[in-house]
């Protein structure tokens, strides 16, 4: 068997995750990671938005015509699509995307922010405009899209919105200051939706694909390319959107592995008020940094709540100061 092929479109797949009745946007989807997305969920039984402008790798040049080209792939096989080529960067496009898929399908359940493309340079060598460029459609142009989508997501009580973070952003790469900032801003508009939309039955999470795309075609070797599939990430986006989504998850995946990422905070240290609170402390930064009973706090007022805690345990003599 060939592990590398992706399976046969069956929109009929029998399988646990089904998404019959659900209509899904995926943003990029012409090509790469967000074509993969947008198979699989039309195989699961969702109805797909296609939306991709078509742009070159750098975001310089449009062809329009791919957003078509999987959407009809899609009806071919008995599943239904439609083709967008509104760009993440265009407010009122996207919102005629929003208008179309409402008045196609009358619901959005998923949107799968995955649109992008790299501008990559040294920071000494990228100019702002390149910056401005990254974040535009990586984060804002997921913001953007979330936002159109997020009133109708309360109304059904329903929801749920995947954002395409990476490890540059989570852990840094060279040359990628620009996708890296966006990527893990990403990260911090998922924490925080997804406290507002828990009791609206709405889900927030963060891919972080590993994946041999157009995008990641120059960083890797060919045997590893050929582990790295779009198809091999995509199960987790499936996970991610399923009817028992976690929320506020960063599921990293690639070759097929999958793990998570977090953002932890460590134990702490209480310091006494004085002038060489600094100089103590630079002397306790090893025991400040270590990991040991590290947590993950669920929101930012959670972590100061526990700062205070061990504040006030610290004063009254209740925990060792050192």
């Amino acid at each position: 068997m060939d592990h590398t092929a992706p399976p046969p479109f069956d929109p009929q797949l029998d399988a646990a995750i089904r998404l019959d009745g659900r209509v899904a946007i995926v943003t990029g989807a012409g090509g790469g990671l967000g074509r993969a997305h947008a198979l699989a969920l039309a195989q699961r039984g969702a109805q797909v938005v296609v939306n991709d402008l078509g742009v070159s790798r750098d975001g310089l040049e449009a062809g329009a015509a791919i957003a078509e080209q999987v959407a009809e792939t899609i009806r071919r096989a008995g599943g239904q699509a439609m083709a967008s080529t509104a760009s993440v960067c265009d407010p009122e496009g996207i919102e005629a995307m929003v208008r179309e898929t409402m008045a196609r399908w009358g619901r959005i359940d998923i949107l799968v922010n995955n649109a992008g493309f790299l501008r990559d340079k040294s920071f000494s060598n990228m100019t702002m405009a390149d910056f401005e460029a990254i974040i535009d459609v990586h984060l804002l142009g997921a913001a953007r899209c979330s936002k159109a989508v997020w009133d109708i997501m309360k109304a059904q009580r329903h929801g749920r919105i995947v954002m395409t973070t990476s490890s540059s952003g989570l852990f840094g790469n060279f040359g990628q200051a620009n996708y890296g900032a966006a990527k893990m801003g990403l990260v911090g508009l998922m924490q925080t939706l997804a406290i507002e939309g828990q009791k609206y039955g709405i889900r927030v999470n963060c891919l972080a694909p590993s994946a041999a795309t157009r995008m990641t075609e120059t960083l890797f070797a060919k045997d590893e390319l050929a582990l790295l599939t779009p198809e091999r990430i995509t199960p987790g986006l499936l996970y991610l959107v399923s009817d028992q989504a976690p929320s506020k998850m960063v599921l990293c995946a690639g070759a097929g592995v999958f793990s998570c990422a977090q953002v932890t905070l460590t134990r702490g240290l209480y310091m006494e008020d004085g002038p060489t609170m600094a100089e103590a402390i630079l002397q306790q930064s090893r025991k400040i940094a270590d990991r040991t009973r590290d947590i993950v706090p669920y929101s930012g007022f959670e972590q100061s709540k526990k700062e205070l805690h061990t504040a006030a345990q610290a004063r009254s003599g209740a925990v060792t100061r050192d």
